[in-house]
């Protein structure tokens, strides 16, 4: 069931992406095949491929592929977009096919539905189907070398023919070489140098321009500064540097990256990780080439295959990270901030020199290649209903979460929930209809006091200065403060008060989506905007905030939503009694900022506690995990251990009587293991190790 859920999955993705190509007009579909097909395109010049600066291929590629590109000629890119989702699918099954071994049944199974389904959604193919390039068929007959029954001389033809599309992927000679296959390696410069010379007999002023007047196609298509070229040359023009001084630098780095990148994949193809070696030496290849575009960078998404980390945890690191550079753009990446936006603008060619010279993949001999390190687990908890949980098979890690992988899954998410807010629905009419119904209901209940607790927040400046500056700051700096705390000294709490806060989140953005509001400041009803004051609302793009987000997401409020899960969190955790009383008191408070501010209804607030109940109730049905998890006390500082090892010395007595002659050391080996975890966790300390965790927690 599960796997014809992945192939289904990946058929709509592929059809999906076709779809989205041939719904576009034909004047804009396929734009870059105006290159092959256009007036003055490859197949109708009648002077040099590279007078128009848009064909950047080689002599060789203009010469071979005129054939493939009749066909979106004639049928205005149908067949070419086909075709295209045809090399994808076939890609990625040998890709599947190319897995190290051993490989286990189910992983064999799963294999080529999901690498179908992340080529489909990764950027590179998006963009090669978009502009109608062809810069999947030398990835194709490279990985086709990787296959077990390829032999030599077929992978030097392939590799050779790969290397006349694209240059640098001569490099791939290179190892061959370096790894003792040497006939293939000489077999693939001779094809290589062949077919150039079939070019240069067919074409010799455009072999002439490209591989002397461009040396090797650079400065060729758009400008090498640009955001699109994702290589070393590229990222220096980009910093500033130009000149004889940044053609030094970048032969330093091109051969310290050369060199570091080809050792390792000569080390991983020897070690038998054939697929791995293709994506370290394709990524060395974006990096020292003149340019690489994003059509051209599929090899770090293949860079995935690698394993990476001791721990079970962490195994995911690498390859989410991977496919998240490789599928989402820059500002789903990473915040709109200077520093983190020219690491998102370059994160590709940062992945890929990370693939190539830095990230330590496991070999198949190391004991970790199969079995890493386990991740103590919890059985799925039991309730008094025999039917919940009804997600049995889960279970609950009780370790603290990878903090990298966290950090993205945090960002990733956060871009999600503010592109879906902004947008849902945001018909003027349809929202300030929802507006009227909210406060004839309001008015109903005999809790419309919007209007009477905006004039005295309007009419009173510190109240409206504390309550403005309590809207734009507290929303966020609580509840990541909290997660923090939570994650740095509670993991299996921080686990377990995370799930409901994004449950609580995804029924927010339902809301949003459903039921438009129109908050009371735009409503044209006398409410005071105590933020941004006055709104012109006969102008459609009213308000300073229009722009950035949709005025007309209310219902329900994430401000008291996310201050409700605050407060309970706060109460149970907390050790002191003043703590609890301020979780408690914090959604109370922030409840009246957000009708004081005229930015919500009584109601939004009823909501923001409806989607905060429904997320522990979701959690409680799912997973069956109801009550905090009892865990262990953080430990203890250095100095503070010392300590209290010099006191059980000084008293052995008193700690045997009291401690029952129990070891410290016992619980914490129980909780590294799955079932032990579980008990050592539900079970309470006991004499005076219940003392000396009473005094870590007020610590």
């Amino acid at each position: 069931m599960g796997l014809a859920a992945l192939w289904l999955l990946a058929g709509l993705l592929a059809v999906r992406q076709a779809a989205a190509v041939l719904r576009l007009p034909p004047e804009e579909r396929l734009t870059d095949l105006e290159t092959w097909i256009g007036e003055h395109g490859v197949l109708h010049v009648s002077g040099s491929l590279y007078d128009g600066d848009s064909f950047t291929g080689t002599p060789f590629s203009g010469l071979v592929l005129k054939p493939l590109t009749r066909a979106a000629e004639q049928s205005l890119g149908v067949a070419w977009t086909f075709g295209t989702l045809l090399l994808v699918v076939i890609l990625g099954l040998v890709v599947a096919r190319a897995l190290p071994g051993p490989v286990s049944r189910r992983t064999s199974l799963i294999a080529a539905p999901l690498a179908i389904s992340l080529l489909v959604l990764s950027l590179p193919v998006r963009n090669t189907f978009t502009l109608g390039q062809t810069s999947i068929i030398p990835v194709l007959l490279v990985v086709l070398t990787v296959l077990p029954r390829t032999s030599g001389r077929q992978a030097g033809v392939l590799i050779g023919v790969a290397a006349a599309l694209q240059p640098a992927l001569l490099l791939f000679a290179v190892v061959l070489w370096l790894i003792g296959r040497r006939r293939a390696a000489a077999l693939a410069g001779a094809t290589f140098a062949t077919c150039t010379a079939l070019a240069c007999a067919a074409m010799p002023h455009d072999s002439w321009t490209y591989w002397v007047h461009h040396i090797g196609g650079a400065g060729l298509g758009a400008p090498a500064d640009s955001l699109a070229n994702q290589s070393l040359h590229g990222l220096l023009l980009r910093i500033g540097l130009e000149g004889p001084m940044e053609l030094a630098l970048l032969a330093v780095l091109a051969v310290a990256v050369a060199v570091i990148g080809l050792r390792r994949a000569v080390h991983y193809a020897q070690d038998g990780q054939l697929l791995l070696a293709a994506a370290i030496t394709g990524s060395v290849a974006l990096a020292v080439s003149p340019t690489s575009w994003q059509h051209q960078q599929l090899w770090i998404l293949l860079a995935v295959v690698g394993r990476v980390g001791r721990r079970g945890s962490d195994r995911l690191v690498w390859p989410v990270l991977v496919v998240l550079a490789m599928s989402l753009n820059r500002t789903a990446l990473l915040p709109d901030i200077e520093i983190l936006g020219h690491i998102g603008y370059n994160a590709p060619l940062l992945a890929a020199l990370a693939a190539a010279c830095v990230v330590p993949f496991l070999s198949r001999t190391s004991p970790r290649w199969d079995e890493p390190e386990p991740t103590p687990i919890a059985e799925p908890a039991r309730s008094r209903f025999a039917w919940v949980p009804l997600l049995r098979l889960l279970k609950r890690p009780l370790s603290r979460p990878n903090l990298m992988l966290e950090l993205m899954l945090i960002r990733v998410g956060y871009f999600a929930y503010s592109w879906i807010r902004g947008h849902a629905p945001d018909e003027r009419s349809v929202a300030e209809g929802h507006g009227d119904q909210v406060l004839t209901l309001e008015g109903w209940l005999h809790i419309d006091i919007e209007h009477w607790f905006n004039a005295i927040v309007a009419d009173t400046e510190w109240l409206k200065l504390f309550m403005n500056w309590y809207y734009s700051t507290f929303h966020f700096l609580i509840p990541l403060s909290l997660l923090g705390w939570l994650y740095l000294r509670r993991p299996a709490t921080y686990r377990w008060a995370r799930t409901p806060l994004a449950f609580a989140t995804l029924l927010a953005l339902v809301g949003f989506w459903l039921y438009p509001l129109a908050p009371p400041r735009l409503m044209g009803l006398g409410y005071v905007d105590t933020a941004h004051g006055p709104q012109d609302l006969n102008n459609p793009d009213f308000g300073a905030l229009t722009k950035l987000s949709n005025q007309y997401a209310a219902m329900p409020s994430l401000h008291v939503g996310w201050s409700l899960w605050c407060g309970v969190v706060i109460a149970i955790v907390a050790p002191y009694v003043w703590a609890k009383v301020l979780g408690i008191l914090y959604p109370l408070l922030t409840t009246a900022v957000i009708v004081g501010t005229a930015n919500h209804y009584v109601l939004d607030a009823v909501g923001g506690a409806a989607i905060v109940s429904a997320g522990f109730g979701l959690q409680y049905l799912l997973l069956g995990v109801g009550r905090r998890p009892h865990e262990e006390a953080p430990p203890l500082s250095a100095a503070m251990g010392t300590a209290v090892a010099r006191a059980r010395e000084l008293v052995p007595g008193l700690v045997r009587q009291r401690g029952g002659g129990h070891d410290d050391a016992e619980p914490a080996e129980q909780a590294r293991s799955g079932e032990g975890a579980q008990s050592a966790a539900d079970e309470p300390p006991k004499g005076g190790d219940a003392r000396v965790e009473r005094h870590d927690q007020r610590v």
